[in-house]
């Protein structure tokens, strides 16, 4: 109902115009024409005081594998919980971190889509297929917490993601490849523009045979490719209202349905999103936003023999329905033209619960749970930025109230009888102080000198606190005591812009992580759990220590173009107590050194790149015990123009078949990423 009506209400008001160029300019004594963005509010001065790479539309057009996650791989830093894509890997397991302070699957990164946070409700990964690349317009990355008015949650740093608007995308676009191992990748856009505003309308599939996970030499007969098959689609309608006010209403869907590699691992993610924002850039700059997200998840998982001759299913569940609501509102008071403000209060409301069948005999269920909760957070924030001569100074904060509620877990027999496990949590509640400082310093104008430190906090997942899971032969439990995770940091670096096309910066920091959220490996309880190896539970660690540098550099003068990023982090764990075995060890899914590299040429619609990626050994537990060894690919990408409209494109992904372990299980089982892919298509825009 939401999509029918924003539809219906963009295209009455469009229609009501003439077709002229986005942006129009009155002649002198005539009303201003309407001018139409479809962004948020400026970006504001005080940024150049901290560590922010840009992706820009081109980039993210020319990438071998076209899809998210590979593109956010340019910045050197900014990682998976696991090395595996949105084709192979298991979605959980799929959050986004920065900086070396490792993860659980949770993003410790805020990521928000046109405002919007987009982390899952219930388990806070993110739904990478949702993304098409061809939505997309420009990628920032903030390295750095205390996101300030973007929201609570961004320990690490923030990840925004703009659309494309019509200025940068041709009326009617598309593109459809086929690759490796039977596989499709198709892509389409068309956008209707008008004095007034504009509407887009896109959407994206793609599906593939896929490759087996499990490396050759581990393989049994259960192994077998694993199939994928997404889509996504979206409607963007955004609407002037007088000179310089305009809404904007987006809705999208998305479907993914993957296969581990085996019986009993088939996964299936669907959501859909609606949002409206109101954004005004008169004297009195102001934002409103409202949006809703519904999430569902379902996921079955397996028990394999240790000759890898029979799986037989452990869990299926079947169902994990979650939502999340909020909204924002800020205002930019007019201070002149060298100090901007930003004011505002938000508030995130999430849901959910998951619903699963185990205890599988003679493979039928004995048993089933239900666990989930809900959370709130309520928070008001400042965010402001002086100019005075070569200083710039940024200051932002914000106080957040919390409370998570509801919480539960019931497991009974499918046969009947007394419940097996019948919990209710008490609800808690507590609040959050954060901010971040910076200042920059621009003594010569090819020279940028910065200095930051900042406050970020996370809210335990619905999925930490309530769900405990199995993977394999591997089983977590959840713990509802766990605290907020709390960052401080600091960082220093320098810009430099010694010619006209190129840039290098180069930063040091230091993150210290308490109350880290880990899977912490403890003695197994077989009587309980038969069949399982390796049992974990989630805890709090005393902290994480992460200190490193970054360095990206870019260099284009002319056609020909050079960009380069790395990342170097040495990361160590803080643990007492129950966490004391793993104080001095490095966290899980964390490289020492991430590098990534590309060279390109560029002119009108021809293009060729190469991109060069290097990740460094990691461990895949907590315990330190199994090692993911170091792996370098390289991806190509050219395009070919055929007609003015029709451009060929070749694309190649790990052309030297690299080896890239993606995670080690309980009986030394190595699971690999994507090998060598090559793609073969057409893209169509309309000129």
């Amino acid at each position: 109902m939401i999509r029918i009506s924003l539809t219906t209400l963009a295209f009455v008001l469009l229609s009501s115009g003439r077709a002229v160029a986005q942006m129009t300019v009155a002649p002198a004594g005539q009303p201003a024409d309407i001018v139409v963005t479809g962004r948020g509010l400026a970006n504001a001065p005080g940024d150049r005081a901290y560590d922010i790479v840009t992706i820009d539309r081109d980039r993210i057009q020319a990438n071998a594998s076209n899809r998210l996650e590979s593109v956010l791989a340019d910045v050197a830093g900014l990682q998976q919980f696991r090395r595996s894509d949105s084709r192979s890997a298991n979605p959980t397991s799929q959050g986004i971190s920065l900086r070396g302070i490792g993860g659980n699957a949770s993003s410790r990164a805020l990521l928000v889509f046109d405002g919007v946070p987009q982390a899952d409700p219930f388990g806070g990964w993110v739904a990478f297929p949702a993304y098409a690349t061809g939505r997309l317009g420009r990628i920032r990355v903030t390295r750095g917490g205390g996101s300030g008015y973007q929201g609570p949650g961004a320990l690490a740093g923030t990840v925004e993601l703009e659309s494309a608007t019509p200025d940068r995308a041709t009326p009617l676009q598309g593109s459809v490849a086929y690759g490796s191992r039977d596989s499709v990748d198709a892509q389409g856009s068309a956008a209707l523009v008008r004095e007034s505003g504009f509407a887009t309308v896109s959407g994206a599939y793609a599906r593939g045979d896929g490759f087996t996970p499990t490396v050759e030499e581990s393989r049994g007969i259960v192994d077998r490719a694993a199939p994928y098959e997404q889509a996504s689609g979206a409607l963007r309608t955004v609407i002037g209202i007088g000179a310089k006010t305009e809404v904007q209403m987006n809705a999208s869907a998305f479907t993914d349905r993957r296969d581990r590699g085996s019986d009993f691992t088939d996964n299936t993610s669907e959501g859909a999103d609606a949002s409206v924002r109101l954004i005004g850039r008169g004297r009195w700059g102001y934002s409103a936003l409202a949006y809703l997200q519904t999430r569902a998840f379902a996921s079955s998982f397996n028990s394999i023999n240790a000759p890898r001759t029979t799986a037989i299913q452990s869990l299926n569940q079947y169902n994990t329905p979650a939502t999340g609501m909020g909204g924002r509102i800020e205002i930019a008071p007019p201070l002149g033209e060298n100090i901007t403000l930003r004011l505002g209060a938000d508030v995130r409301d999430v849901r959910g619960k998951t619903q699963e069948l185990y205890t599988f005999v003679s493979a039928v269920p004995t048993r089933r749970r239900e666990a989930g909760g809900s959370t709130t957070t309520t928070g008001m924030f400042a965010d402001g930025s002086l100019v005075a001569g070569d200083f710039t100074v940024s200051l932002g904060g914000r106080v957040d109230w919390w409370s998570i509620d509801g919480g539960y877990l019931t497991e009974r027999p499918l046969a009947g009888g007394a419940a097996l496990t019948n919990l209710r949590y008490a609800d808690r509640d507590g609040s959050e102080t954060t901010g971040r400082a910076g200042v920059a310093y621009q003594p010569v104008e090819a020279i940028t000198l910065r200095a930051a430190g900042y406050r970020g906090w996370r809210l335990p997942t619905l999925n930490e606190l309530y769900r405990p899971f199995r993977v394999g032969n591997d089983a977590t439990a959840a713990n509802a005591l766990l605290s907020p995770e709390r960052l401080t940091g600091v960082e220093g670096g320098v810009t430099l812009a010694p010619a006209p096309g190129m840039s290098i910066a180069a930063t040091y920091f230091y993150n210290r992580l308490k109350d880290a959220v880990a899977n912490v490996t403890t003695t197994s309880p077989s009587q309980v759990l038969p069949g399982v190896t390796t049992y974990r539970v989630r805890q709090n660690l005393d902290a994480i220590r992460a200190q490193g540098f970054e360095l990206d550099a870019a260099y284009r003068p002319g056609p020909i173009g050079v960009q380069a990023s790395w990342s170097h982090t040495s990361s160590t764990v803080e643990g007492s107590g129950i966490t004391a075995a793993l104080d001095g060890l490095r966290p899980a899914q964390t490289p020492r050194d991430q590098v990534s590299g590309t060279v390109d040429w560029r002119r009108e619609a021809a293009a060729v790149s190469l991109t060069v990626r290097h990740i460094g050994r990691q461990y895949d537990d907590d315990q330190n015990t199994r090692v993911l060894a170091p792996a370098t690919t390289l991806d190509a990408y050219a395009a070919l123009p055929i007609t003015r409209s029709l451009v060929a494109e070749l694309r190649g992904e790990n052309l030297f078949d690299e080896r890239v372990e993606a995670g080690i299980s309980g009986a030394t089982i190595v699971e690999r990423a994507t090998p060598r892919t090559i793609w073969v298509g057409l893209r169509y825009g309309l000129r």
